[in-house]
């Protein structure tokens, strides 16, 4: 090939690519006349900050005043032993949601939120993968006709990010979309009242086989990471994203497949190098802090989307009750009473 052609391809190429970064981050959203804001709640996470979680639980429901919240349940914490479920924590979690209307979002499956994100059973970490995912079939069988009657339940979310490679999971969950499909057609049929939500990276994703298998695409919404580059910093990694691109990817969704995109993890707690407990508290205000929280906050505004749910609620009562630091969970409870 002539030199001359080559680089005349090169240069359509580039201003293709410009073009189409100038599209995804100029422009601006139009404004929501009314957004739905809730909380991700984890009782794992709870526990491990050190706290009696149901008083954590109804501190959110109560103080906060949250009406919608996303429920992070553990396979492992419910069938420890197999065929042996243990129900009264999600019993209790659901009947104190029924009796203030709250709606929730229940996460089902293996890959359900917060380190190591994949929960399995100690009994079930060895055998064979067709036998894990029968047996993860029939657990999520069991908790989809439990809960299904209940008014609280607003939607099933089928995996968290199933799609995205993050996290602790076995050689066979992230080789094609087969079993969430799988996954997905069990639910429904148990259920078809309801719509299954398919959550996906907001950041490293085009949205596209989220939107192909779930009823909803469910995005995350991260601005400041943990960089592994020394051990020594965070920074914002997204920044260069306008709030617009979240947008024009949704828009994009909506007309390609008529399905709706809403934020089921908004950032407000830190990326720290470690576990809570272990980082120190400088790293850990370096992605997040009272204004980093009001900055997400208005990030989430203009991206044109609706419905938020914000990751960290935890974080933010272990900062007020532990560390004297009530400023955000203060700041969270001014957004949900402006909500009502």
């Amino acid at each position: 090939m002539p030199v001359f052609i080559f680089l005349g391809l090169v240069l359509v190429l580039v201003l293709i690519a410009v073009s189409f970064l100038i599209y995804f981050l100029s422009g601006n959203a139009p404004v929501q006349d009314k957004i739905t804001w809730g909380v991700d709640f984890s009782q794992s996470q709870s526990e491990y900050l050190g706290f009696d979680w149901k008083e954590n639980y109804l501190a959110i429901l109560d103080d906060l005043g949250v009406k919608n919240l996303k429920l992070h349940t553990n396979w492992n914490w419910v069938e420890g032993k197999k065929d042996n479920f243990f129900y009264d924590d999600i019993d209790w979690q659901i009947k104190e949601a029924e009796k203030r209307d709250v709606k929730i979002i229940y996460v089902l499956g293996m890959k359900t939120g917060r380190w190591p994100e994949c929960h399995i059973p100690k009994w079930a970490e060895n055998i064979s993968e067709d036998r894990q995912q029968a047996e993860l079939l029939k657990y999520i069988t069991e908790i989809v006709l439990r809960y299904k009657d209940s008014k609280a339940i607003a939607y099933w979310q089928v995996e968290n990010e199933p799609l995205f490679k993050f996290g602790v999971c076995p050689a066979w969950y992230y080789r094609n979309d087969e079993f969430l499909k799988t996954e997905v057609a069990l639910v429904k049929s148990l259920d078809p009242s309801r719509q299954v939500i398919i959550s996906d990276s907001g950041e490293q994703s085009s949205w596209n086989s989220a939107a192909k298998t779930g009823d909803i695409v469910g995005t995350t919404l991260y601005r400041s990471v943990w960089a592994d580059i020394g051990n020594t910093f965070s920074f914002q990694a997204y920044s260069f994203l306008s709030p617009v691109t979240y947008y024009k990817k949704a828009q994009f969704i909506q007309k390609k497949y008529s399905k709706k995109v809403i934020c089921v993890e908004l950032q407000a707690e830190p990326w720290a190098s470690k576990p809570f407990l272990e980082a120190p508290m400088a790293e850990q205000e370096k992605s997040m802090n009272p204004a980093m929280f009001q900055e997400n906050i208005e990030f989430a505004q203009k991206t044109g989307l609706d419905t938020f749910y914000l990751w960290g609620a935890e974080w933010w009562y272990w900062m007020k009750e532990k560390n004297r630091h009530p400023e955000i969970w203060q700041e969270a409870k001014q957004l949900f009473q402006q909500a009502k």
